[in-house]
């Protein structure tokens, strides 16, 4: 079976890449990822305050902001030391680069424009084949517009993708209202790609301690679909790949994605989950299906369940609505 794909102009033997996470930290692991036989792998992210921070900057705009408050400063991690810093994790891909043969995407987990973005050009020149913008900002303030959340966010993928050469992918959250738009819109300043969909991990309360708890959730198969439904929607809609991420647990669950329309499936909690190894045997499970089911390609499959291959969208997802509430009856 065939199961190369290509992405963000990757040629890639097969839509299995490791998403970002603390896996990515350890050079060893990125060596075990490309033997069980991952595709490429994403960094684990830099986070836009780290960058900052290195200049000083955080603490005068939080001292501003907060008017000299020593609280605010609290509620950020220290962020000297976590993922190594920008100056070791630059290091980190070159290490990554000269330890394995598959292409290494950097992340960066941005909020705004600003100086800091020069520092794409030092990733560039570290090695890294692509970059993924994890865009996420709370906006909390009723002033603040929706189109004015979208501007933001195409000003900063139009600034990073025009000071590198390398591809720029944006990884985006669910909660636009209108999608299809937003998507156009990054499409128009730059991005390469789309990933589909953040993985958003909402603070608990604790009753006994009555503060903030901070806990972190794996994903299951079941967010997946929100992925699916959106690939399937903008397949053939917008000029950039599509990659999904969040519930790819299993060999089915990645099929689902290339039928949807995706590129590739980038996936986390199956391997923090079920170890590394486990890419191997998704990779089994796909070519067993394919088989049986007589593909000879995934490229062959992709887009083939896609929102393209509908004469009249609307009322399919209409009708598709209704089906589902309708097919629930209450037991007696």
């Amino acid at each position: 079976m065939d199961l190369s794909t290509s992405y963000l102009g990757l040629n890639l033997k097969n839509p299995v890449v490791i998403s970002a996470s603390p896996l990515c930290e350890e050079i060893d692991n990125i060596r075990r990822m490309e033997d069980a036989g991952a595709a490429a792998v994403v960094l684990h992210s830099l986070f836009e305050e780290q960058i900052t921070l290195e200049s000083q900057e955080l603490d005068r705009r939080l001292s501003e902001t907060a008017g000299g408050s020593a609280e605010a400063l609290s509620y950020f991690p220290d962020l000297t030391t976590y993922n190594l810093g920008p100056e070791g994790y630059l290091e980190h891909i070159r290490k990554a680069k000269a330890a394995v043969s598959i292409p290494i995407i950097a992340s960066l987990n941005a909020v705004s424009s600003g100086a800091w973005v020069s520092f794409a050009k030092s990733i560039e020149q570290a090695g890294a084949d692509a970059l993924e913008l994890n865009i996420f900002t709370l906006q909390t303030d009723p002033q603040v517009t929706g189109a004015q959340v979208e501007q933001a966010y195409c000003t900063l993928v139009r600034e990073v993708a025009s000071s590198v050469r390398i591809p720029v992918s944006v990884k985006l959250t669910p909660y636009f209202t209108a999608m299809a738009n937003i998507a156009r819109q990054l499409e128009q300043a730059g991005a390469r790609g789309l990933v589909l969909f953040n993985r958003l991990y909402q603070p608990d309360f604790d009753l006994e301690a009555l503060e903030v708890k901070h806990t972190l959730q794996l994903s299951n198969s079941y967010e997946s679909l929100l992925r699916l439904h959106w690939v399937a929607i903008l397949y053939g809609r917008v000029n950039v790949d599509l990659a999904v991420t969040g519930g790819f647990h299993t060999g089915r669950d990645v099929l689902k994605a290339m039928m949807a329309g995706a590129r590739v499936a980038e996936m986390a909690s199956a391997l923090l989950e079920n170890g590394i190894p486990h890419v191997g045997k998704i990779l089994a499970e796909m070519q067993a299906w394919m088989q049986e089911h007589e593909y000879a390609s995934v490229r062959q499959m992709q887009g083939s369940l896609s929102q393209r291959s509908v004469a009249n969208p609307n009322a399919f997802l209409r009708s598709n609505y209704m089906k589902v509430l309708s097919s629930y009856a209450l037991r007696a």
